[in-house]
């Protein structure tokens, strides 16, 4: 198998016109943490910090076609799925990993909802993904509704959580997932952490910022760089992600008058 630490990281999803999510953030995020970016773009969206007015997908066959276009000239050592929007497209991802993805693991954000409440992934995308998609992912990070949607058992507190990612990683395949705990009310978010070791739990306060557009979108991509980067362990890639992305909400310029985009670019400023 090829050497993985070279931080290649390529994108799948949708692109964000406010750049405060999808493909706008997860390119700042990547190049933030000193990878390199690729995008196979699946929808281009009407967007501000105010919601998402529209969707245009980009056809399945020219998902597929950035893919391979991308992995046979430059390479990838790490893929981070994001936005799919529609059965075809999850597909059209799915059969490029098989055909050209070389084994290269996959940070699968199961995107279905935006912050402002638009739908994201059409309701039969997401049998797909639970039961074909989940079996690639090296890990998958949904959040509280994303995590009920795929396991159909609720998530409103920790042990909701848990046994949430218990049924991703030992029922539907996925080597491991990070159940997210935004969504769920309280002074002290908790993220739960499965993989085939046991569980972790990430707990940091909860900060009270209108900067939570793209949260989801930065952590997935920055486990995708650390781990694209380092090769290392992913509950390593997920501890130093979880932390460049609080660093980001604190950091974050105070754009727009909804939910507004983070500071990815904090790290350049120590440098």
């Amino acid at each position: 198998m090829a050497d993985r630490s070279k931080g290649r990281v390529l994108i799948i999803a949708g692109s964000d016109s406010g750049g405060g999510a999808g493909i706008q953030a997860d390119i700042k995020t990547v190049s933030a943490l000193g990878g390199y970016a690729m995008t196979a773009v699946t929808a281009i969206t009407v967007q501000n910090t105010l919601g998402v007015t529209d969707v245009h997908p980009v056809p399945p066959e020219i998902v597929r076609a950035q893919i391979e276009a991308v992995v046979g000239d430059l390479g990838a050592d790490t893929w981070k799925i994001g936005m799919m929007g529609s059965a075809a497209h999850v597909r059209a991802v799915m059969d490029a990993w098989y055909a050209v993805g070389d084994g290269a693991p996959v940070v699968l954000d199961p995107v279905m909802i935006a912050k402002g409440g638009a739908s994201l992934l059409e309701e039969n995308a997401i049998e797909i993904i639970r039961d074909e998609l989940m079996s690639v992912a090296a890990i998958v990070t949904p959040n509280a509704p994303e995590a009920e949607a795929l396991t159909g058992v609720p998530v409103h507190d920790l042990d909701g959580q848990m046994d949430a990612a218990d049924i991703l990683v030992n029922q539907l395949g996925a080597w491991s997932a990070l159940v997210k705990g935004g969504h769920i009310n309280g002074a002290i978010i908790r993220d739960v952490l499965l993989t085939r070791d046991g569980y972790r739990v990430f707990e940091s306060p909860r900060i009270e910022t209108k900067a939570t557009h793209g949260t989801g979108c930065t952590l997935a991509s920055a486990i995708a760089a650390y781990n694209s980067k380092n090769n290392e362990p992913l509950e390593h890639s997920v501890e130093k992600a979880r932390a460049y992305l609080m660093e980001a909400i604190k950091q974050a310029p105070g754009f727009g008058q909804g939910h507004q985009p983070l500071g990815h670019n904090w790290p350049c400023k120590l440098a």
